[in-house]
């Protein structure tokens, strides 16, 4: 299950069917998985606006870890940090997502419920293709 999970977030197809916090759309994945490559990820709300964020990918241990920047195009001097590892847990996987480094505490409870929020919907992608 791991290798499915860490696939879900790092192939662009699979980004961008779960990757769709609140009431957003993913309209645009790329990943380039590899120490120094990048990421970049644009999604559109239901009003209409698009959000993009990219980053830099810091740390990767296929099936394991990611360690990347996030930053949003609109405000790219309040770049954070996101380490997202993956642990067997029998026929599942724990999945552990630290994200730090944020400007304020209003930025980092928006971050909570946005990661909350497509964190369901890729729970909810891996459980229908099990099933």
């Amino acid at each position: 299950m791991a290798a499915k999970v860490y696939a879900a977030w790092t192939q662009p197809a699979q980004l961008m069917r779960w990757m769709q916090p609140l009431d957003t759309t993913c309209i645009h994945a790329e990943a380039d998985v590899r120490v120094g490559g990048r990421f970049r990820v644009i999604m559109r709300g239901a009003n209409g606006e698009t959000h993009e964020v990219s980053g830099t990918y810091l740390e990767v241990v296929p099936e394991q870890k990611l360690v990347f920047t996030w930053a949003w195009r609109d405000t790219p001097e309040r770049e954070s940090l996101v380490t997202m590892t993956l642990r067997a847990d029998g026929p599942a996987t724990e999945l552990t997502l630290k994200h730090e480094r944020f400007f304020d505490e209003a930025v980092r409870d928006s971050h909570n419920e946005g990661w909350t929020s497509a964190i369901d919907k890729l729970v909810a992608l891996l459980d229908s293709e099990q099933n």
